[in-house]
């Protein structure tokens, strides 16, 4: 069996990998850290394409496991630490609606606020993978305003990975940022873990020049 110890995260400051490295601040769990300049283009060099061809942030190594995408790494890391109690375990009522939402930010959520960002009409309905952006996002805000977190009272990795992203997405005005949406992001943000997250990404991000 593959130790725990054995994970290699790789991370550049402040893109979406901050995410995981929150994620394993909340965890509690050692890794070790891998950082990619991109400014650089170290994403884009053979021995980081071997790890992930994409050439994106974050990926992680597990043993001779590879995992790439934010929510299967969300996924994979919270299974693998369930003493952490970040994921609902097979067989919980919640299990299910975890998924889901693990599943729908990559699947409608990012899609619809990449085609809003750069103002592209989106496709007909039928052909678009989030329907339409109102539709998508009531859908997001009548499951935040059931709280204080995704899946009520229980905080799980579900919250990190929508707490940053809507963090950062509201930042910029990407979405409304909706009175239910930002009294989430606040009870997120006040997490330990942020801040030390946005400390360490200052830390290499200043190392990094």
């Amino acid at each position: 069996m593959t130790s725990a110890q054995e994970l290699t995260f790789f991370h550049s400051p402040n893109t979406r990998s901050t995410g995981t490295l929150i994620l394993l601040q909340e965890l509690g769990v050692k890794y070790q850290l891998h950082v990619l300049n991109m400014k650089l283009g170290e994403q884009r060099q053979p021995e980081y394409l071997a790890i992930n061809p994409m050439g994106k942030v974050p990926a992680l190594k597990h043993g001779e496991a590879v995992v790439t995408e934010q929510a299967a790494i969300f996924i994979y890391l919270a299974d693998l630490f369930p003493e952490a109690g970040l994921a609902p375990k097979i067989g919980d009522p919640l299990r299910g609606p975890y998924l889901r939402w693990m599943v729908f930010y990559g699947s409608c959520f990012e899609p619809a606020v990449t085609d809003r960002s750069q103002k592209r009409e989106p496709a007909p309905p039928m052909r678009s993978p989030y329907g339409d952006f109102d539709t998508m996002y009531k859908t997001l805000t009548d499951q935040l305003s059931k709280g204080p977190y995704f899946l009520g009272d229980d905080f799980t990795a579900l919250d990190v990975l929508w707490g940053v992203a809507l963090k950062w997405i509201t930042t910029f005005g990407l979405v409304p940022a909706l009175p239910v949406v930002q009294a989430y992001i606040d009870r997120v943000s006040a997490r330990p873990s942020m801040a030390w997250a946005t400390a360490k990404d200052a830390e290499l991000a200043a190392a990094q020049g």
